[in-house]
């Protein structure tokens, strides 16, 4: 079993670059506007294969033009989508504000995510047949779990972003192996901002914990061992959209490959700051080659 699946979201990202983000009530003239495919579960699925993995994607695409090409930029990525369902009516969408510093806001409707409430037939066997299955919290949670309990099943290992930041259910941490929040996802779930705190409180509910730290690296705990940082190269940033995705998809690689921890935080990071180098999400994530130069 070499094989990583994804359970998660398909977006569209219609995207809009300004020089500073509009506050409440204020209109900003932007410079460019974009539609990039998107979705944290199409990005990891995209960024899993780019990086070498072998994918596939669960979930649900629109009956629209966006589902149509969403469908067609994982399947040009090399990503699986026999089992990614197509749901009358719209599609997913993200709409994203992007700032001169890199940073972002962003608005998800969740459109033809919202139909996947539970495995449908084939999913769990896809499941069962892979060696990591990746979740995020775009779909309703019930499916989430159902994915998660296949995963256990079957002893295939889950890896589980909690974004967008909610609290998670206990029966759902239960059946997490690694569970990769941010600083301020992590902060929101274990009620404390310190990050190595915060990974300390959250390996009483999950075995392993990745806690990525944008420009200052990354942090993993694991019940009994000595936690391990990993600083982030030293980039400019154009765009930070879809860098975590960028870095959860190339550890899920690497890991499943079986390199040791620090070395596949390392190729992650990597990853993530060729990402942030590049406007977009999936349009920006690395292939392999550039990865490995680059680390």
């Amino acid at each position: 079993m070499t094989g990583i699946a994804v359970l998660g979201s398909t977006n569209m990202d219609l995207v809009a670059y300004v020089s500073h983000a509009p506050k409440r009530g204020e209109t900003v003239t932007g410079r460019e506007f974009r539609t990039i495919p998107g979705g944290k579960g199409a990005n990891q699925a995209v960024a899993a294969a780019r990086a070498g993995g072998d994918v596939a994607m669960i979930g649900a695409v629109g009956s629209d033009d966006f589902g149509v090409r969403l469908r067609h930029t994982l399947e040009s990525s090399g990503v699986g989508t026999d089992l990614l369902r197509t749901a009358e009516g719209p599609s997913g969408t993200a709409h994203i504000v992007v700032d001169d510093e890199g940073a972002n806001s962003i608005v998800v409707i969740p459109g033809a995510n919202g139909t996947v409430t539970s495995l449908a037939p084939g999913d769990e066997a896809l499941i069962a047949g892979s060696s990591a299955l990746l979740l995020q919290l775009e779909l309703p949670l019930s499916a989430v779990l159902d994915g998660a309990e296949a995963a256990r099943r079957h002893g295939v290992r889950t890896v589980l972003t909690p974004a967008p930041a909610q609290p998670l259910p206990p029966e759902l941490l239960a059946v997490t192996d690694l569970l990769v929040p941010n600083e301020h996802e992590a902060a929101t779930l274990a009620g404390v901002a310190d990050p190595h705190m915060a990974a300390a409180a959250l390996l009483r509910q999950v075995p392993e914990v990745v806690i990525t730290l944008g420009s200052a690296g990354s942090l993993y705990a694991a019940r009994g061992a000595d936690p391990v940082s990993v600083p982030a190269p030293r980039v400019r940033a154009v765009d930070t959209t879809g860098a975590g995705d960028t870095f959860v998809g190339a550890l899920a690689v690497a890991l499943v490959e079986g390199r040791p921890v620090q070395q596949a935080l390392t190729w992650a990071s990597a990853a993530a700051a060729l990402c942030v180098q590049r406007p977009g999400a999936s349009t920006s994530m690395p292939y392999r080659s550039e990865i490995d130069d680059a680390s």
